[in-house]
């Protein structure tokens, strides 16, 4: 299973939308997603270097990639709906943890 993780920095000037993120970006990255979309979610930062962070787990990187290439520009652009900043993707195999 892969694990992504959506990260938001904070700068002087940063804005973000976790309303918008929560109730329409985040769902449609879930679609683009399909079935590969094993569960997905978001939390506001109130202080640090970011402001939010969003993850998906995802069945395999195989579907990821295939997923991204085929809706990956519908999910970027509307990142500007709810920030404008430049999000930071971090891809990771799933090592373990509990639910």
């Amino acid at each position: 299973m892969l694990v992504v993780t959506i990260l938001y920095p904070r700068t002087d000037d940063s804005t973000f939308d976790m309303d918008y993120y929560v109730g329409s970006h985040m769902p449609m990255f879930a679609e683009v997603l399909g079935d590969a979309c094993q569960g997905w979610g978001a939390a506001s930062i109130p202080a640090g270097k970011y402001a939010a962070i969003g993850w998906a787990t995802v069945s395999g990187k195989d579907e990821f990639d295939a997923a991204m290439a085929q809706g990956g520009g519908k999910v970027m652009a509307d990142v500007p709906n709810y920030t404008n900043v430049q999000p930071e993707l971090l891809v990771g195999e799933y090592a373990g943890g509990s639910q």
